[in-house]
């Protein structure tokens, strides 16, 4: 007999509690959700107040009937899923599933997993906040809805296999129309004076506060600098003060990894997720700034053993989002005083991160002195240089942290702590070095980073902390967008010298325009954004989709009635999907006419197709059985802005570039990037070698080091069975056998293998399922899962909306109300 079972989302938090709790208590894991709406068109209930229909998972069906056994033993069942609607929402589909009975069945929160917010959780139980699973609810089917309905009709008018998204579309439009923004903008040029002054043999760096335009203007600048005295007519000294970041969000925290950790967004709340099931860290989806009396008391303590008393200085920090779901606390550390949270590196270097943050927000202001020094011209009274230096007086919070800033912050120089200054004088003369006007050139806005496109979001008030990360995996998966790094372009720039009275000019270069994991879009996320901006307004606009997230929030505080909220949004939405029929896709499918081949006259059009863009020479003849001749575009390049110029460089791939062994070896582009053709087998071309220019040595190169790191690979192959190899792979020899991948044991030798003994091992290893298997059932398929069109043009999408059809069970209205338990 079970006295107390405790049911937690995941076998790693399982762990940790198991440790807290003594010998009455047994913790087990549901392994996340295990029920959710089936992936066919009879979910919900749309004519019935939107009822929802729910179905155990085919890969929780064990997992729900062991829980269920277990919850039958036990004298007290406690649902210890996390603290937000995700989690309530869990905890409420493990009561339907398991039938719990609601007298022996307890609901407890914690935003830690350690032993005393356990033990606090498990003396103050709660029953399920419906309001908390009803916003869950909400969201979960106005998002099946939008994806259901909308996703067919870009099937159709399009092509097959897009999808859409009420947050995930919102965040491409975000992505396209930075890159439209980037693509308009024309670089203004301006010269920057800076002068460079010796001060007793050290160096002054000073600067002209006023750009000049012209060349002409920064010419005649420095002539009339030429045999002028330069002399310090003021010194004005400033007390400053900086002031600490507050603790980490989940969206600052996913913006400082990226910059100080180069973590994805995914990658930061996996580590995060790690932390805090290990009772390292506080919950780490979270919109407020607040923290707990205890943890400043922890932080503070802290503070004074290494720093100091003067170090101290508590502070309560506001919460700015208007959305903010629940009164919970920032992420922080367990236990300020640990230093050392786990031996796994990336774990450990997030956890420092989030250590020094929350220490940094309760420590005192860095005192700063900022001196502004003015140097008058003798040649030009009306013009003045400016140099500044500053010197910290007391670090306060600089001595743990300084935070970084994204590329887009254009002040942010400014707020970086300068150098400081030599000894100067009022009145006192000082020597010109010498003094450069310098070419600089107006830069575009930014492409986000997936840490600033979340910023973005969360500043428009899109989305929330759960939703961050798999938004913008999603946007990617489905591939809508790109993280790319991508080369820049050579840019001549001018700078001319003023130096022992003497004036040169010279033209240097410089690269612009580099980028480092910036997110790009694909031309179909262009067509794709167009497409529901002109047709679903409602859908992709800003304003509206804020607002939706502002009426969950209400939902969960209880202020709406969640069917009331879905029927405002569906009534108009469904209307505009009915009156899409009347689309013609000719008219959306993004296709350009760039102009006509100089060599055979015929007309050259820029198309999206089933594998990307691509551009096509010539249209089809069945007269005479003449076929067009196709190429796919290069990465960076948009059907929308393609010049004919690039269309006719891409006609000239596939091309021949030498032989080898008698066989010729062919550069193009494919669906996955340039390449080399030999044999009948394929050879990715680095980005180093362009495949309009690469040589016949470097692709003979290319080939035999493919061929050697083949050879390398392969430690045993059977003539009998050419299906099992023994091979070396990333982590380690391994069989492969047909589609299955088998681990060898411990003390086997790979290279000593029996044919027999691979069999025998291959055998042995269950065939690797996918999330959910491979069964073939109705809440095991996948919304898009249909027969591939021959053709993308010919594409249908026989999809329809949600059928109207009652739900049998798990709406909203049977679950029992909140209640303490």
């Amino acid at each position: 007999m079970i006295k107390n079972l405790v049911i937690v989302e995941s076998p790693a938090k399982a762990k940790t509690i198991e440790g807290y709790l003594g010998k009455d208590f047994v913790v087990k894991s549901s392994f996340g959700h295990v029920r959710d709406l089936p992936k066919d068109n009879n979910a919900i209930d749309v004519a019935h107040g939107f009822k929802p229909t729910y179905v155990v998972s085919s890969d929780k069906r064990e997992v729900v009937a062991q829980l269920r056994k277990l919850a039958k033993e036990a004298d007290i069942v406690w649902l210890a899923s996390d603290d937000d609607r995700e989690g309530e929402a869990i905890s409420w589909h493990l009561t339907e599933a398991l039938n719990l009975n609601v007298e022996k069945t307890r609901r407890i929160v914690f935003r830690e997993i350690t032993k005393s917010a356990i033990l606090n959780a498990i003396s103050t139980p709660r029953g399920i906040d419906m309001d908390l699973v009803n916003a869950q609810q909400a969201r979960r089917i106005l998002d099946r809805l939008v994806g259901f309905e909308l996703s067919p009709v870009l099937w159709k008018k399009i092509k097959t296999g897009l999808s859409a998204g009420r947050v995930q579309s919102v965040a491409v439009r975000l992505v396209v129309e930075r890159e439209r923004e980037i693509e308009r903008h024309k670089a203004e040029a301006s010269f920057r004076i800076t002068a460079s002054f010796d001060v007793q043999g050290k160096t002054l760096e000073a600067e002209l506060p006023a750009k000049f335009k012209t060349e002409a203007e920064a010419q005649a600048f420095l002539q009339a600098c030429v045999g002028a005295d330069y002399t310090i007519e003021n010194l004005e000294k400033k007390p400053l003060k900086r002031s600490p970041a507050p603790p980490f969000t989940t969206s600052t925290l996913q913006q400082e990894a990226s910059r100080k950790l180069y973590f994805s967004v995914a990658q930061t709340m996996t580590v995060a997720q790690r932390l805090y099931e290990a009772g390292k860290i506080s919950y780490m989806r979270t919109d407020s700034l607040n923290l707990s009396q205890e943890a400043i008391q922890g932080a503070t303590n802290e503070i004074n053993r290494s720093f100091g008393e003067q170090f101290v200085k508590v502070r309560h920090f506001k919460t700015k989002s208007a959305g903010a779901q629940e009164a919970h606390e920032a992420i922080r550390p367990t236990d300020f005083s640990q230093m050392v949270a786990s031996s796994d590196r990336n774990e450990q270097r997030l956890y420092e991160l989030i250590w020094k943050r929350a220490i940094a927000s309760q420590m005192a202001d860095a005192q700063i002195e900022k001196t502004t020094v003015t140097i008058g011209i003798s040649t030009q009274p009306s013009q003045k240089l400016q140099a500044t230096g500053e010197v910290i007086k007391f670090e306060g919070f600089l001595k743990v942290y300084i935070e970084s800033k994204d590329d887009e912050d254009e002040d942010s120089a400014n707020d970086d702590v300068k150098g400081m200054l030599p000894p100067l004088n009022v009145g006192q003369g000082i020597n010109l070095r010498q003094m450069l006007a310098t070419q600089r050139f107006t830069r575009p806005a930014a492409r986000y980073t997936e840490a600033s496109l979340v910023k973005k979001l969360e500043e428009m008030g899109i989305g929330r902390p759960s939703t961050y990360a798999p938004t913008i995996s999603t946007v990617q998966k489905r591939g809508y967008v790109e993280k790319d790094n991508r080369d820049g372009k050579e840019r001549k720039y001018q700078v001319l010298t003023l130096k022992d009275d003497t004036i040169n000019t010279q033209t240097k270069t410089e690269i612009t325009g580099a980028e480092k994991a910036k997110l790009f879009p694909t031309d179909t996320a262009m067509v794709v954004n167009d497409f529901l901006v002109e047709h679903f307004p409602n859908v992709i606009d800003y304003s509206f989709t804020a607002r939706v997230e502002a009426e969950f929030d209400e939902i969960a505080q209880g202020l709406k009635e969640w069917e009331f909220m879905l029927d405002q949004f569906y009534q108009k939405f469904h209307q505009r999907i009915e009156s899409s029929e009347s689309i013609n896709r000719a008219d959306v499918s993004g296709a350009r006419e760039l102009g006509t081949d100089p060599a055979t006259g015929k007309t050259i059009l820029a198309k999206l197709g089933r594998y990307g863009p691509y551009v096509q020479l010539g249209e089809e003849n069945e007269e005479t059985g003449e076929k067009p001749v196709y190429a796919s575009l290069r990465k960076g390049q948009f059907i929308e802005s393609l010049a004919l110029e690039d269309a006719l460089e891409l006609f000239k791939l596939p091309r021949i570039v030498g032989s080898l062994e008698d066989k010729d070896m062919t550069a193009a582009i494919g669906r996955f990037g340039p390449y080399i053709r030999h044999n009948s087998k394929f050879y990715s071309l680095p980005k180093t070698l362009d495949p309009l220019q690469v040589t016949a040595e470097e692709a003979v190169a290319l080939i035999e080091a493919k061929r050697k790191a083949d050879a390398e690979k392969l430690i045993k192959s059977f003539d009998e069975n050419p299906d099992i190899q023994v091979l070396n792979g990333r982590y380690g020899p391994y069989i492969v056998a047909g589609k299955k991948n088998v681990k060898i044991p411990k003390g086997k030798e790979p290279s000593e293998l029996t044919l027999e003994e691979c069999i025998a091992l291959a055998d042995a290893t269950p065939e690797k399922k996918g999330r959910g298997g491979f069964k073939k059932k109705a809440d095991a398929e996948t919304p898009a899962k249909k027969k591939p069109a021959a053709k993308a043009k010919t594409a249908t999408a026989k999809k329809k909306a949600p059928a109207k059809k009652a739900a049998p069970k798990a709406t909203a209205a049977k679950a029992a109300p909140k209640k303490k338990a």
